[in-house]
């Protein structure tokens, strides 16, 4: 029977290329994508129907919100707390590999690529606090990490692994053009936590509001934000950004 993996895909090429590797090998990938009200499934779909594999959508707004709002490990450089959504996703994906029998987890992580959340120690805290240790599969990077179980196993070859490091991104685009992979977004933000000015918006709603939903979330991407006396007027600049703040109006205000 061949082995299985869970792979954490956002449809970037890091992820396509962790896909490959795997795939490559025998192993059957099913690729994950956690949604939430700050990021959303549509470039992953489009990537993984490219790449022949049916994307598993799975919805942690609200524990994410939670989250956001009280980091463990702090903030990025807007309201991102990376190492803080990473270890909430690895730990529902752990959640699946145990329920639907998986053989281990993979993410297209990259050692060095993102100073916060993808430095060797980010990657031991997540491995460990996440209880996946020894079933966390980073297939870009795996020659520069500990061998895991699934390696130890002979379920994959450790020496068809990869050893990829820094920012810079040559590897993986020549990687690209090796498995023919033309069409793959490039590495820029599909989250909103990272942006500043949406950020200064989130961080303002959490300072005069104690329960937030995804209404509240939504109204923070229309319109200027103006603050009067701890409340927070939103005005649409045209008449298409007032008719989706018409549809956010919650009936319990009046």
């Amino acid at each position: 029977m061949r082995p299985k993996a869970l792979l954490l895909f956002s449809g970037g090429l890091d992820s396509i290329l962790a896909s490959k590797v795997l795939l490559n090998q025998g192993i059957k990938v099913t690729p994950v994508y956690f949604k939430s009200y700050f990021f959303g499934p549509e470039i992953a779909k489009k990537s993984a129907k490219e790449i022949g594999l049916k994307l598993k959508v799975v919805d942690i707004s609200k524990e994410h919100l939670k989250i956001v709002r009280k980091p463990k490990f702090g903030y990025g450089k807007s309201m991102n707390p990376c190492l803080d959504c990473h270890l909430l996703m690895l730990k529902k994906a752990k959640e699946i590999m145990k329920k639907e029998k998986y053989d281990f987890v993979a993410t297209g992580e990259v050692l060095g690529e993102r100073p916060m959340s993808q430095n060797i120690q980010a990657l031991k805290i997540l491995e460990e606090k996440s209880s996946l240790k020894g079933y966390l599969l980073r297939p870009l990077s795996a020659k520069l990490l500990e061998p895991t179980i699934p390696e130890k196993k002979g379920l994959i070859d450790r020496e068809r692994l990869l050893k990829i490091q820094g920012r810079l991104r040559k590897e993986q685009i020549g990687l690209a053009k090796k498995y023919k992979i033309n069409n793959y977004p490039q590495p820029a933000g599909g989250c909103l936590l990272t942006d500043l000015e949406f950020g200064k918006k989130l961080k303002e709603l959490f300072n005069i509001a104690k329960k937030i939903d995804k209404k509240d979330i939504e109204l923070l991407k229309l319109g200027r934000h103006f603050l009067e006396k701890n409340h927070k007027i939103v005005i649409g600049r045209n008449e298409k950004e007032n008719k989706e703040i018409k549809k956010l109006v919650k009936k319990e205000i009046f």
